[in-house]
């Protein structure tokens, strides 16, 4: 019986795919095998010693501690692209928020409340108030051309936007994907200098915190439009305000806001919204719940965030997974703890990712003494072991 415990509101139909018959689903349950979250924040959190997964229903991982979770073996899971659709639709709705003063319209017509019939003649009178212009024929920047990236890209150019993207890690799955209208270009001053808009699509980590910041808005046009649907912290909000001022900056529109943008003129907050819809929701509860069902029965990792990809079909026999660190005669010293045991070793797969690899390995029995566990972790450089009975 596996142990699933939530630490957020998990969409039914995600979680209906855990079968009673061998799992135990709970927001409190003690040792849990696995976690399944979404914005839980999870870094002051004592990690159980049963944990082997953790899924986060959504994009963003920053909630999670990653270097902690990676130290005791444990695989972070998350949902790329389960929820880009409801996030592309909430930045398209950022651009015409951007291009013309919606918002502020909308607060100035509520003031018109108890006018009579003078209404609809103060409407087309201060209408020009709220003027502004057509996104069609501007040019719209792409920074990030991951699953959302390429959907925003995509949409913008249906809309008779000139697209501009720029991406140095772009995987060839999503650049086949990308429409040839999109304008892909190598370096970020070329790509911010031309851009109307700018809509940013990258995760937060140490690296891309306060990505953009005044070496940035100074590549841009005067009176460029930003919009920030991936994460706040991306944007360096003490150099947004200066650049506001100077007017560098005409509209900032992010649902991600904080105590300094709720202050700022010229910026749209709005709540995070960008996956809460009904069909994101269950998107990524069903995929983060069919890769923790993957993992915990069969030892397939698919979107990790830190362990690398790994799948290899099952054929009834037990099965090992072992997670060392990435150095020479891991292999051939796992294979002699084996042989010693009288254990053949049917088929195996070795995949590393940075400093770790990862192994899975089929042997010619259906069950296995859980002693070979011990055996295999007093090897030095292996950090995880996890044996599947077969029976």
């Amino acid at each position: 019986m596996f142990k699933i415990q939530t630490l957020n509101k998990i969409d039914t139909e995600g979680l209906s795919l855990f079968p009673l018959s061998s799992y135990e689903i709970a927001s409190e349950l003690p040792n849990p095998d696995a976690i399944v979250l979404r914005s839980f924040e999870m870094h002051g959190m004592e990690l159980p010693a049963s944990l082997k997964a953790v899924a986060r229903a959504g994009a963003g991982v920053n909630n999670i501690p990653i270097d902690k979770c990676t130290e005791k073996g444990i695989v972070v899971f998350n949902t790329p692209g389960a929820n880009a659709n409801g996030v592309k639709e909430l930045v398209l709705a950022g651009l015409l928020l951007a291009s013309r003063d919606i918002a502020g319209g909308v607060e100035w017509a509520k003031t018109l409340a108890g006018q009579g019939d003078q209404v609809s003649a103060l409407v087309e009178k201060g209408k020009n108030n709220f003027a502004g212009c057509e996104i069609q024929g501007k040019t719209l920047a792409v920074i990030g051309l991951g699953a959302i990236g390429v959907l925003v890209a995509n949409a913008a150019t249906a809309l008779g936007m000139k697209v501009v993207g720029y991406d140095p890690y772009m995987s060839v799955k999503q650049a086949l994907k990308l429409s040839r209208e999109v304008n892909w270009v190598e370096g970020i001053q070329p790509l911010l200098s031309q851009a109307d808009f700018v809509t940013i699509n990258i995760p937060q980590t140490s690296e891309t915190k306060g990505y953009l910041n005044k070496e940035k808005f100074k590549m841009m046009k005067k009176g460029v439009k930003i919009l920030n649907f991936a994460r706040g912290g991306l944007v360096n909000n003490t150099d947004l305000s200066e650049a506001i001022a100077e007017g560098k900056v005409a509209r900032y529109i992010t649902d991600f806001p904080d105590e300094t943008t709720l202050k700022m003129d010229k910026v749209i907050n709005i709540p995070h919204l960008g996956a809460s819809t009904v069909e994101s929701e269950t998107n990524c509860a069903i995929m983060a719940v069919n890769q923790v069902k993957e993992y915990l029965e069969c030892g397939n990792i698919i979107n990790s965030v830190n362990f690398p990809e790994a799948q290899m079909e099952t054929h009834n026999e037990a099965r090992i997974l072992v997670a060392n660190q990435n150095v020479p005669n891991m292999v051939s010293q796992i294979s002699a703890v084996l042989a010693a045991e009288g254990i053949n070793i049917d088929q195996m797969l070795n995949k590393k990712r940075e400093n770790i690899a990862y192994n899975i390995i089929d042997v010619d029995k259906k069950v296995i003494d859980e002693s070979i566990r011990e055996k295999l972790l007093a090897i030095e450089g292996i950090f995880m072991v996890r044996i599947i009975q077969a029976e």
